[in-house]
């Protein structure tokens, strides 16, 4: 059973911009869900080396300075972990990016194996919209 101060500690890194040291906590078969209907970045992603690039350095690449999620709070439940995280940014078209998200997490020995992600799509559309190709 996972604790709240273990799923902050890993969740750390995403706030220092240190994604690879997260990344270690997640399976290699993650199922990882994005929410949403009309983002760009919304669907079912099976794999790690699928869900990154798809999503993470896609969005880290129009970000100033990349892409940091703060952990601004954690509910845990055995091995299901809640996590409501902030992003606070600015794209490089100089629009802020002030996202809010909540990570539904499960957990098996200590590895993030399903995660379904809740954000603001209108505002992930609009950034990648916005920078992606200009």
């Amino acid at each position: 059973m996972v604790t709240a101060d273990f799923v902050k500690s890993i969740f750390k890194a995403l706030a220092e911009g240190d994604q690879p040291s997260f990344f270690k906590h997640v399976s290699e078969t993650v199922s990882w869900r994005v929410t949403g209907t009309d983002n760009p970045l919304s669907g079912q992603y099976n794999g790690k080396s699928e869900f990154v690039p798809k999503t993470f350095i896609r969005l880290g690449k129009l970000m100033e300075g990349g892409l940091r999620l703060t952990v601004v709070n954690v509910l845990v439940d055995g091995d299901m972990a809640a996590v409501e995280l902030k992003a606070n940014g600015k794209a490089k078209s100089g629009s802020e990016f002030a996202n809010e998200y909540c990570w539904v997490c499960r957990f098996e020995n200590y590895m993030i194996v399903e995660v379904r992600a809740y954000l603001d799509s209108a505002l992930v559309k609009r950034i990648i919209e916005e920078n992606e190709h200009n």
